[in-house]
């Protein structure tokens, strides 16, 4: 397809701000997205492992693992609105016409995501009691059903996606042998190598949050330094493991690429991906070797997220080659209609709103999980958590009358 085509496409209204800063966003965004959704995947696979066995730490990890899955789970749905947003402002023709060609399964994602959810928590309600080796595990298909139709939901979004890169075929997936096909039924492209390799990220991902849970734990009076030491030599079998896997999975996923996409294969965005990746893996077997009882077992997490940011960037890098190297999309060429006011909420929203609701839950869960008995929050804690709701109400209250003003004029 012609660029100049793809470009009298763009929004005629332009942007509110500079394009790279929805770049920007949508690398990070995707991050958090991805994430969570590998924690989720990580942690139900050993729920699912470990609530098979009659082994009393394999089901007390399972149970820990059913209560991370589920909140991944909430969170992987919540943070991935935003890339998708971003997406569809800098990309809005591609991800269009994505979604028309294959729109049965877009409107089935949110049926198939629906299902997968609400059998995941089916499972939970189920199994009150999991971490008990004797209690017998009621309806293990309900959760392995949900993982399932989750992995559905992540390849419908991979092939829309890779969808995108192929406008010169467009008009061959929508009128085959000049025959209109309008039915939508049909995901025209994907690439399973790379819908592996986001998927294999989950080993890893979930292993550097076994290395940090055990250094959370470990310091309570009540622990069991037992089966916390046996959670961590786990933890760092995955990051391993499942690092060097990934490494290979990507292997496999540059050498699959065609034409001009082929070139991405030996950039510089695809050495450093894997001089992250590699690296996370490193830091992680220094650390359990040799910091495994310091403050270096949380910062695996931190080291492990840069390398999913990198990843991520890299990921954008070869979108941005398709796109507007070869296709010719003129990204930066968009009208520009600055809008201080949305781009400012935007931020605030997400650091002031999101940081404020989010410092108070993650300090509750820290205080929390590291008591023993009853937990009681302070006084300090009990007001973070006033101003918390505060700031949700006054947000609340700020949309209602932002709309209402401009219904008004």
């Amino acid at each position: 397809m012609e660029a100049e085509v793809l470009n009298a496409l763009r929004d005629p209204a332009g942007l509110p701000m500079h394009p790279l800063v929805f770049l920007v966003l949508g690398v990070l965004t995707f991050a958090l997205h991805i994430a969570a959704v590998q924690l989720m995947l990580g942690a139900t696979g050993l729920t699912l492992w470990g609530s098979l066995s009659k082994d009393a730490h394999k089901r007390q990890l399972a149970s820990t693992m059913l209560g991370v899955g589920k909140v991944m789970l909430s969170v992987a749905i919540v943070i991935g609105v935003a890339p998708l947003l971003f997406v569809q402002v800098i990309y809005d023709p591609f991800w269009y016409t994505s979604n028309l060609l294959s729109a049965w399964w877009v409107i089935g994602f949110i049926v198939i995501l629906s299902v997968g959810y609400i059998l995941m928590y089916a499972y939970y309600w189920m199994n009150g009691d999991l971490a008990n080796p004797k209690q017998s595990v009621k309806c293990p298909g309900s959760l392995l059903a949900s993982v399932v139709l989750l992995l559905v939901v992540g390849f419908i979004m991979h092939a829309l996606t890779n969808q995108m890169l192929s406008p010169d075929l467009w008009m061959q997936w929508y009128a085959p042998e000049g025959k209109l096909d309008t039915s939508g039924t049909q995901l025209h492209s994907y690439n399973l190598w790379r819908f592996a390799f986001f998927i294999s990220l989950s080993v890893p991902v979930t292993g550097a949050f076994l290395i940090a849970m055990r250094r959370f734990f470990r310091v309570r009076a009540d622990a069991d330094h037992a089966y916390l030491d046996w959670v961590g030599a786990l933890g760092l079998k995955w990051v391993t493991f499942g690092g060097v896997i990934s490494v290979i999975v990507a292997a496999f996923w540059m050498m699959g690429l065609e034409g001009k996409q082929a070139e991405f294969a030996t950039s510089p965005w695809m050495l450093v991906s894997l001089v992250a990746l590699l690296g996370f893996v490193a830091y992680a077997t220094w650390v359990w070797n040799q910091q495994r009882d310091s403050m270096h077992s949380y910062m695996v997490l931190p080291v492990g997220a840069v390398a999913l940011i990198i990843v991520a960037a890299a990921r954008e890098a070869l979108r941005w080659s398709v796109l507007v190297g070869q296709f010719g999309f003129d990204v930066m060429g968009y009208p520009l209609n600055i809008d201080w006011y949305s781009t400012l909420l935007f931020f605030i929203t997400f650091a002031v709103l999101g940081g404020g609701v989010l410092s108070y839950l993650l300090t509750v869960a820290w205080q929390a999980g590291q008591t023993v008995g009853q937990y009681t929050p302070s006084a300090t804690v009990v007001r973070m958590g006033h101003i918390a709701l505060s700031l949700i109400v006054l947000w609340i209250v700020h949309f209602f009358a932002i709309g209402f003003y401009v219904w008004m004029q």
